[in-house]
């Protein structure tokens, strides 16, 4: 595929900035992340009139940065910048300043790749990197660059959209609420169906709570360290079907002996689990885990839907190879239910009394190690649900950041009721994977 463009970049402030929000504290739940990357997610549509003449480009452009403009005024901190606040003990306390310093946007163009060329391969084209900005940026840089940018590749019938946004400001959840609302005031919405909630009332319910100060040499120890090598990963998207993973459901929960009390989504999860575990023939005795994001905001009282931050913990799963592949699937999504569900109120609330005691930055680096998959996003964010200006998406992707063997993101498919898994791994385990009968008979065509 041919290389690609820049055509232009901008800084896009709020249309209206009268109303920002004042400065917020970040969290526990934030700050765990301050050494991890953006998220970076971005959607492909197909605009055959893109092909025949420079105005419809042109056009495009505007309208996306017009609705960009519009939507940050419903949602300041992605047009402010982080405050850090140096202390005498050696340490920084990390804010978000909603002071309209603006989102970056990029133009770019590639002038001989097609839709297809994105979604049609078996695995997802290296060129889709470059499709997304910001890469390589951590969320504790957000004192110098945008915690949010937007960019606009042209292809050749169509245009790939895509977001980058400090994770240390918001969880994937508050991700796609605020794409969503873009895309409501795209079509032309005079107010947003579910306004955010900036206000952090579940911290009045922690004694002495007060910005944390986070160690200068956490950070520093990042900046001085060199970036290892990773060995060569492909991207794969795979495909299931609603009646497949239904299927999949009914078979967890009978191995189990319970009455659907594993969900379809972990039941899937756990499918998945075990066969990366066995195409990457780990040993039998060796340790492999699971880890999944579980969200907060259905646990805690205090937080609403619309809560805007990150408000989620991570969560892992853990057991010998040999007890995954053998104990079947049923006694692997039975162990992932009881972890998801031991996260209730009392366990959050303590996570977030200790956090503020003792500071414990994420790494994906550590994350990673020693565990099969790590799983982010949710199907229950619905993507493909409303029509824009632009049509429908054809696929969503993720970009380059945080990726690492076994990293998977989970979105609901085109289809209703499906869900599409992008995992990265080595071409070896994909291969391995690829010959998997038990596996691939689980796996849409239309992967």
């Amino acid at each position: 595929m041919t290389g690609i463009r820049l055509i232009s970049t901008s800084i896009v402030q709020a249309a209206n900035p009268k109303n920002q929000a004042p400065m917020i504290n970040l969290t526990p739940w934030d700050l765990q992340f301050l050494l991890a990357d953006y998220i970076q997610r971005g959607l492909l549509f197909h605009i055959p009139e893109l092909s025949q003449d420079q105005e419809s480009e042109t056009l495009l452009v505007h309208a996306v940065k017009s609705s960009l403009s519009k939507a940050l005024d419903y949602f300041p901190p992605l047009a402010g910048r982080l405050a850090a606040i140096k202390h005498d003990d050696g340490t920084t306390s990390f804010s978000v300043e909603c002071n309209n310093a603006g989102a970056l946007f990029v133009h770019m163009a590639v002038d001989e790749v097609t839709a297809r060329d994105i979604i049609e391969p078996v695995y997802v084209p290296s060129i889709v990197d470059s499709f997304f900005p910001l890469h390589g940026v951590r969320n504790y840089q957000g004192t110098v660059k945008p915690l949010l940018a937007v960019q606009v590749t042209k292809l050749v019938d169509g245009a790939f959209i895509s977001v980058s946004v400090n994770h240390s400001v918001i969880d994937g959840a508050s991700f796609f609420h605020f794409f969503s609302s873009w895309l409501e005031i795209a079509r032309g919405s005079s107010c947003l169906s579910k306004l955010p909630i900036f206000q952090r009332c579940f911290l009045d319910a922690i004694d002495d709570f007060r910005p944390i100060r986070i160690p200068d040499s956490y950070i520093k120890q990042t900046e001085n360290e060199s970036n290892n090598a990773q060995p060569a990963l492909k991207v794969r998207v795979f495909h299931f079907t609603k009646e497949v993973i239904s299927k999949l459901k009914e078979k967890a929960n009978a191995e189990a002996g319970i009455k659907n009390r594993i969900s379809s989504l972990q039941a899937l999860l756990s499918h998945f689990w075990r066969s990366v575990v066995r195409n990457k023939k780990i040993d039998p005795n060796e340790e492999t885990s699971y880890c999944l994001l579980i969200g907060a905001r259905q646990r805690l009282p205090e937080l609403s839907e619309a809560y805007f931050g990150n408000a989620l913990q991570i969560g892992t799963i853990t057991m010998k190879a040999k007890e995954l592949l053998h104990n079947g699937l049923g006694n692997a999504a039975w162990e992932m239910n009881k972890v998801v569900t031991s996260y209730n109120e009392e366990k959050l609330r303590n996570f977030l009394e200790c956090w503020k005691e003792c500071p414990k930055l994420k790494r994906m680096s550590n994350i990673a190690r020693n565990i099969a998959v790590v799983t982010s996003d949710s199907p229950r964010f619905d993507i493909y649900g409303g029509e824009t200006a632009l049509g429908r998406p054809m696929a969503i992707r993720s970009g380059p950041a945080n990726k690492f063997d076994g990293r998977i993101t989970v979105h609901c498919g085109v289809d209703e009721g499906s869900i599409d898994i992008e995992v990265c791994l080595s071409l070896e385990t994909f291969q391995s994977m690829e010959n998997d009968k038990e596996f691939m008979d689980t796996v849409s065509i239309k992967s």
